[in-house]
């Protein structure tokens, strides 16, 4: 499996962070409530429903990863990818070969939003990110585990979630930026 330096990864995830928090700040924050709801032209998500699927993540994951790094430990200074997150940290990248997903029932967003709020809440996760990511510097991203949210029993390595998690936020950025009127 993929190895890379701990302080390397983190630092990559967190310029990752850092440029999407800095686009939800600059784009997304200010555009009208009736452009952050308005459907896809294709069909797809509006960007407040991207931004709210991405919160509804963040809701789950972020509260975890916080609790895991609390208790502390050793760091590591090289990490090792396991092979279903390196699958599934594969899976969320953008790109020309995105395929199409179906999102699970509890992390689908309703069709009209407080579209405000959910940019609002979006922003306060992404800085929220970037706090528990130099956090993560003090601890072991090999062994840490935290259990992925569509089943408890399947259980990830730290550095494993950070990497799907921050993955699949860039992912639905790419998407929810595809809306920005021209």
């Amino acid at each position: 499996m993929p190895t890379q330096a701990s302080n390397e990864l983190l630092r990559n995830l967190e310029e990752r962070v850092e440029q999407d928090l800095e686009t939800a700040i600059r784009v997304f924050q200010n555009l009208t409530p009736a452009v952050l709801n308005a459907p896809s032209a294709s069909g797809g998500w509006s960007i407040a429903q991207c931004l709210w699927h991405l919160n509804s993540y963040g809701d789950y994951y972020l509260p975890r990863v916080e609790a895991e790094i609390q208790k502390g430990g050793q760091p590591s200074p090289v990490f090792s990818s396991g092979w279903l997150g390196a699958y599934f940290t594969k899976m969320m990248k953008p790109g020309t070969n995105m395929k199409k997903m179906k999102a699970f029932k509890s992390h689908t967003p309703p069709t009209q939003l407080d579209a405000q709020q959910v940019v609002a809440e979006f922003i306060r996760q992404q800085e929220w990110l970037l706090k528990l990511l130099r956090e993560a510097r003090g601890v072991n991203l090999n062994h840490i585990r935290i259990p992925i949210s569509i089943s408890r029993w399947v259980r990830l390595k730290l550095g494993d979630v950070l990497q799907f998690f921050i993955m699949h936020s860039h992912r639905h950025m790419v998407q929810a930026l595809r809306n920005v009127p021209a």
